[in-house]
């Protein structure tokens, strides 16, 4: 799963959680697939060798190439998400490391937090969220629907340990 629980020995110390999104592309993966669809591409090309259209075609293939490159990269540039959840007895902190802008963080006690599922009504189905201190902060929404469902089943029980006295 796209997360993963760092916590210390003794269950009363603090616990963090780090979720990210599924990086499912890997640097090898990118080139092989990058090189696989130009050699692809270049099979009808074989025909106009020695030919004037050969010239004419190639731009906009090369075209096709770089922008399947860039929307790649880009993808992957704003996969770079990371959200910290750290509990402890006094506080419960959500920080959120965006790709593109400054991070966002939110603050509770985690004795009046509320954790939540909203299975219809969020931006995607069984949305998790934290309530708390005045606000609801989305946490999780890049992970797929399944793991959101462990991820709140998951949040519940960590936070309910940790508000007890």
């Amino acid at each position: 799963m796209p997360y993963r629980w760092e916590q210390t020995e003794t269950p009363s110390d603090r616990a963090e959680l780090h979720l990210w999104p599924h990086q499912s592309l890997s640097a090898e993966g990118f080139s092989i697939f990058i090189l696989s669809f130009f050699l692809l591409a270049l099979i009808p090309f074989f025909g106009l060798i020695g030919t004037v259209l050969l010239w004419g075609l190639l731009p906009f293939m090369l075209l096709a190439v770089g922008g399947i490159w860039f929307a790649i990269r880009r993808n992957n540039r704003d996969r770079q998400i990371l959200e910290i959840l750290t509990i402890d007895h006094e506080t419960l902190r959500l920080v959120r490391h965006n790709p593109r802008g400054p991070d966002q963080d939110w603050e509770g006690n985690p004795y009046w937090v509320k954790v939540a599922m909203h299975e219809r009504g969020g931006p995607v189905p069984y949305y998790v969220t934290l309530q708390g201190s005045g606000r609801e902060v989305e946490i999780g929404a890049c992970l797929s629907e399944d793991e959101r469902k462990t991820l709140f089943a998951e949040l519940s029980d960590r936070v309910r340990v940790r508000a007890s006295p």
